[in-house]
C-alpha cells in the first residue's frame, strides 16, 4: 500500500509522464485523465502503436509506438491496460534507458508478480489507483 505521503512525494517529483495505452476518445479515462495531468503542467508522452503509425500526437507530443522509443527520461509511466495485458509490457518497461522511477498501474489495474519485478529494478509501483484522483486529494 502507498500511502499518501508516498503519492504526494511521486506526484511532487514527476515531470514527465508517459502514458501506455493512451486513447483518442476523450471520454475514455485513457484521455482525460493525461489530460488533466497535462493541465497541471505534467508532460504527457501518449504511447499507442496505432495512433503512432498514423502520426498522431496530443497535448504537443507525437504519440510514441512503445515506451522504448521515447527519448527523454520519463518519471512516471501511467499504464492504462487490463490487468492481464500488464506482464506482456514488462521487457518494455524494463528496455527504457533511463529506468522510469515510478510505474503506475491506473485504478482497477494490478499484478503483484509485476510490480514486484519492477520493484527489484528499483522502480516504485503505484496500483490500483487513479492518478487524477491522487492529485487532485493530495496537490
Amino acid at each position: 500500500m502507498t500511502s499518501s505521503a508516498d503519492l504526494a512525494r511521486i506526484l511532487k517529483g514527476a515531470k514527465v509522464v508517459a502514458v501506455l495505452g493512451f486513447h483518442p476518445d476523450t471520454m475514455k479515462p485513457a484521455h482525460f485523465v493525461p489530460e488533466y495531468l497535462q493541465r497541471q503542467g505534467y508532460t504527457v508522452i501518449p504511447v499507442n502503436p496505432a495512433l503512432a503509425a498514423r502520426g498522431e500526437s496530443y497535448f504537443g507530443q507525437r504519440a510514441m509506438q512503445s515506451l522504448t522509443e521515447i527519448s527523454v527520461p520519463v518519471d512516471i509511466v501511467e499504464v492504462f491496460r487490463r490487468s492481464d495485458k500488464v506482464r506482456g509490457h514488462l521487457d518494455e518497461i524494463l528496455g527504457m534507458q533511463p529506468l522510469p522511477k515510478v510505474v503506475w498501474l491506473q485504478q482497477g489495474i494490478r499484478d503483484d508478480r509485476v510490480a514486484q519485478e519492477l520493484e527489484a529494478h528499483g522502480i516504485e509501483v503505484v496500483q490500483d489507483r487513479c492518478m487524477l484522483t491522487d492529485h487532485r486529494a493530495l496537490m
